[in-house]
């Protein structure tokens, strides 16, 4: 094609997904002809209006072979521009070692953040064929950097030069009494990477006698250390062992977290997927006998986790991520601890089968290195997420080419999206779930031809337990019939109370998830407080801690708040208790449905603002509750919800056409006059979408993964 003429192709794009698919194109032009032309054409295209042209530019400089395009990357470091310095910061990992980038790479380490997990990712692969110039510019730079925070990220990063030289001073950080404890607890955790030497031994089994929280940080490094030196205890068990992770939600067994933070519909599911994968088979025995459940915690957590991982069940193991509660668009920085974390855990679970990974995050950006380190399978979720939201937020005229770079300095759209590419192509087998156009948003969303090796993909349904949804119909019925109200609908009915007399006959528009912009609950508010909408209905948004609101839960309460000021709140209707439990949730749920007595009118309806939804978990559970829903016109729910029948889809993030098919939805739901078209949403979701039937299907994919990978590994060893 040439190097300008891809230059332009990639330029008239329609869609700013398509232009970044184009830039592949770009990359390959560059390696193809990495001549004196291909580097004029692109050191130029870097002082681009177009910002996704300059990181395109950015990323093809990266595939040429030159001592100059090596040179123009570097002083790329340097760009007043983040976004410029945080791709110069990527391309360079897959260069040769540069000395006159190390120092500016520790700079943007230190300075931590997504441009700092970066920089440290780059310093670590050229470690690994230069380590003295690495270690050495760490410690130099060492002595320049006071603040704790960016201390320790320089000493975690010397913990990556896996050279004995880094040995000697990560010994004195750690035993230095008047080095901050996060500082020492950087040291003291690299150290578990150096096993057989007496010195570092004898320094953590000293810390670890201690009852302080270095303690417990020396006593993980030393079973590390124990990892390292033995072999795995791979006790004999019948049945394969499936882990699965989320480390940016508290996941506990009766998920008492959800809707904080990120703990939403994934932490959900993984809770009662794993409780359905080992659930005895009625006819036969299921081939999954343990799931081991990997969420963040503290080091203290993590330490106790350890004991009862070679237990038959669901387990439940933690990484231990400082700070603990980081959002996952802010927790790139962890990425060294939470490989460090997941690599323990699958070590002292031994004989982990398959590693099922989900999102495009740290936890898989590390679990996946853990996964090739240890030699286990992967089993890769693959839908098009960042890829919808950057169509949607495209179409919406929010994200354009001339802000792209400054937006994804918060969003990583290119990372994350290039990151999809590789855990998709990397996996043993991919999952996707059911879309009404799948292989051509897989085409030309994400790049992946499903026609080409079809017995690598199968389409899973995610699944609700239906158990728990149909309790909870019950009860709220039963409340209705003249029973009393349990303790999640006493509670619901206290929040309702809050309201004034003439709202109190209303039906209830609900919604439950997190206060996060892709889950668009400031987007709802807007829709619902527009036209007549908020005279017909009282609004409830589940979701939320809005004592210690996130950034991004700050973000949303802000844009309802001046919609709905906070004190106008109970005469609006609108109704913001927060987060609660998903048993809770369930209830409230059904309570629109059944209406509560004297409170509020039966037939509401439960209504999806994301701006993508791969496939819903909460709005299945909605319609098994009876509910008529409103959801995305994308992704998932068009596959499920039937159009002006058990629901209505619409482009959620235009607040107009929100509004509408809210209105929609509540004329058609207060019209009904029996119960035939909620029997048909519960049958919906009874007959494909439990989490049993999930789970069922994911045997069946797992247990090929490990039956192809024991056929495949004897001509291995015997190739060798």
């Amino acid at each position: 094609m040439g190097i300008q003429t891809s230059l332009d192709a990639l330029r008239a794009a329609d869609q700013i997904v398509d232009a970044m698919r184009l830039a592949d194109e770009l990359a390959f032009e560059s390696s193809r002809d990495p001549g004196v032309r291909t580097l004029r054409v692109l050191t130029a295209a870097l002082d681009d209006d177009d910002q996704l042209v300059v990181i395109a530019a950015v990323h093809a400089l990266g595939t040429i072979a030159d001592d100059e395009a090596s040179r123009a990357l570097v002083r790329l470091l340097s760009s007043e521009r983040l976004f410029v310095r945080e791709h110069a910061a990527w391309v360079l990992g897959s260069a040769l070692p540069r000395a006159e980038a190390v120092a500016r790479l520790i700079g943007m380490t230190a300075d931590g953040g997504f441009g700092g997990m970066l920089a440290q990712r780059t310093l670590e692969q050229w470690s690994t064929g230069a380590p003295e110039p690495v270690a050495v510019g760490l410690e130099t730079a060492l002595l320049g950097v006071r603040d704790p925070a960016a201390r320790a990220r320089v000493v975690e990063t010397l913990g990556l030069v896996r050279h004995v030289i880094a040995v000697r001073p990560l010994l004195a950080l750690a035993a230095d009494h008047d080095e901050a404890e996060q500082v020492r607890a950087a040291a003291v955790a690299s150290l578990g990477r150096r096993p057989g030497d007496h010195a570092v031994l004898a320094l953590l089994d000293g810390l670890a006698c201690g009852a302080d929280a270095l303690a417990d940080v020396a006593r993980l490094a030393l079973v590390d250390i124990a990892a390292q030196t033995s072999p795995d205890r791979e006790s004999a068990r019948d049945g394969l062992t499936v882990a699965q992770l989320f480390l940016h939600a508290d996941i506990d067994a009766g998920l008492s977290a959800a809707g904080v933070g990120d703990n939403g519909g994934i932490a959900t599911l993984l809770v009662r997927l794993g409780d359905a994968l080992v659930a005895p088979g009625t006819d036969e025995p299921t081939p999954v006998t343990r799931v081991l459940t990997m969420s963040r915690g503290s080091v203290a957590q993590a330490a106790a986790d350890l004991e009862g991982l070679h237990a038959s069940g669901h387990l439940y193991g933690r990484v231990p991520l400082q700070p603990d509660s980081s959002p996952s668009a802010t927790a790139w920085s962890l990425r060294v601890s939470a490989r460090r974390g997941i690599r323990r855990l699958l070590r002292a679970a031994g004989g982990v089968d398959v590693l099922h990974l989900r999102m495009a995050d740290v936890g898989s950006l590390a679990a996946a290195d853990v996964a090739r380190e240890l030699d286990i399978p992967v089993v890769f979720t693959v839908a098009p997420d960042p890829h919808a939201v950057i169509r949607s937020l495209d179409l919406a005229g929010r994200l354009t080419r001339a802000n792209f770079g400054i937006v994804d300095e918060a969003e990583h759209f290119w990372f994350r999206v290039r990151l999809v590419q590789r855990l998709a192509a990397n996996a043993s087998h991919t999952v996707l779930f059911p879309r009404p156009t799948l292989q051509r948003d897989m085409r030309e969303l994400v790049g992946i031809d499903l026609t080409a090796h079809p017995e690598r993909h199968t389409v899973v349904p995610e699944g609700v337990d239906l158990q728990v949804v149909d309790r909870a119909v019950a009860e709220a019925q039963g409340h209705v019939a003249g029973g009393p109200a349990s303790g999640a609908l006493a509670e619901l009915r206290a929040i309702v109370e809050t309201l004034p007399v003439a709202r109190r006959g209303l039906p209830l528009v609900v919604s439950v998830g997190r206060l996060h912009r892709v889950k668009g609950m400031a987007t709802l508010v807007q829709a619902w407080a527009r036209g007549g909408l908020s005279e017909r209905a009282n609004l409830l948004v589940v979701g939320g801690d809005l004592d210690r609101p996130s950034a991004d839960e700050r973000e949303q309460l802000d844009l309802m708040d001046a919609v709905v000021p906070p004190d106008r709140r109970a005469a609006a209707g609108l109704l913001l208790p927060g987060h609660r439990p998903n048993d809770v949730v369930a209830r409230w749920v059904a309570a629109a449905r059944t209406g509560l007595p004297g409170l509020s009118a039966p037939r509401g309806v439960y209504v999806c603002s994301s701006l993508k939804e791969e496939f819903g978990i909460a709005l299945l559970e909605a319609m098994a509750s009876g509910l008529l829903v409103v959801a995305p016109d994308g992704g998932g729910p068009a596959t499920y919800v039937v159009e002006g029948d058990t629901g209505f889809l619409t482009a959620t993030w235009h607040a107009d056409r929100l509004a509408d098919a809210i209105d929609s939805a509540l004329t058609a739901s207060l019209a009904e006059t029996d119960d035939r078209r909620a029997e048909r949403s519960h049958a919906t979701v009874e007959e494909s979408f439990t989490i049993q039937r999930m789970a069922r299907m994911l045997d069946d994919v797992y247990a090929r993964v490990v039956a192809d990978e024991l056929a495949a590994r004897p001509s291995l060893v015997g190739a060798g």
